[in-house]
């Protein structure tokens, strides 16, 4: 737009330049009679006549310098006509680019109240995700702790099946919490919530070495029933009854028990027909 606009004013700047050459030809030819007429006189003094060839002259050359200037100010008309027609015609050009000018702001600036209300849109949502995940996070390191002590009563073959997803768990002071996220956390606590799920609902048959009455260490084999009750027997007939504590399993010598548990060791091993074996049980 900048450089049309100097276009114009150097056409208007020539235009004027021809406008006063015009002007001072048209005023040559006014005074034009004046001047011969000032000249007659001393020829009429010295008996000129006005048809002289001198008289006859000057008419020609005034009316040259007439048509010329006719023919100037004709020129000028036309040239003035075609630039006032380019002028337009700019004119025309330099309006079509300020309406598609105006029509590309008004877009833009449509697009960027759309994208700032997007954006305040997503900041919200992230503000109000970023608060669920703190309570998500608050929730699972009160799970994390619980099952912490949880694991502390566990069977030791539950414990060793667990151990993977146990060692997962952030501790205090840790900056395991920092590199774990809320959703992989969960999902540990899920994978061992499912694993004590399952354990609790069956009956298995563990080989350990464990201590007897006399203070000397023995194979023995345990039946774990859920994660409640165990009864284990010796090769030598020793027998007893575990339970959980806080602190880990308890053990209680009861040797009385030591066939029962034998049947029903080898029942589950299926060496024997299923049958009822009476074991002592203690609900809490």
């Amino acid at each position: 737009m900048p450089p049309q606009r100097g276009n114009e004013s150097v056409t208007r700047h020539r235009f004027g330049l021809r406008l006063r050459r015009a002007f001072s030809l048209v005023l040559a030819i006014a005074l034009a009679p004046l001047v011969a007429a000032r000249a007659e006189e001393p020829r009429a003094a010295s008996g000129e006549s006005p048809s002289s060839p001198g008289r006859l002259e000057d008419v020609r050359v005034s009316m040259q310098k007439w048509m010329e200037t006719q023919q100037l100010i004709s020129k000028e008309r036309k040239d003035w006509q075609q630039g006032k027609e380019i002028l337009a015609a700019r004119l025309d050009v330099v309006k079509k680019e300020v309406t598609t000018l105006e029509e590309e702001i008004a877009k833009a600036t449509a697009k960027a109240t759309e994208a700032a209300g997007q954006r305040q849109a997503l900041v919200t949502e992230n503000e109000t995700l970023t608060a669920r995940d703190a309570r998500l996070r608050e929730t699972v390191i009160v799970m994390e702790r619980e099952i912490l002590r949880i694991v502390e009563s566990l069977p030791e073959p539950v414990k060793q099946r667990l151990e993977p997803l146990h060692q997962r768990i952030p501790r205090e002071g840790g900056d395991g919490a920092v590199r774990v996220s809320t959703a992989e956390r969960f999902q540990n606590v899920l994978g061992i919530l499912n694993e004590l799920n399952k354990a609790n609902n069956e009956i298995t048959v563990s080989y350990e070495v464990r201590e007897m009455a006399d203070g000397k260490p023995a194979e023995v084999k345990v039946v774990y029933v859920g994660l409640a009750q165990a009864y284990f027997v010796s090769a030598r007939g020793e027998a007893g009854i575990g339970r959980p504590s806080p602190s880990g399993w308890t053990w209680e010598p009861r040797d009385a028990i030591a066939g029962d548990v034998a049947r029903t060791i080898e029942i589950l091993e299926g060496k024997q027909s299923p049958a009822f074996v009476p074991l002592p049980v203690s609900l809490r």
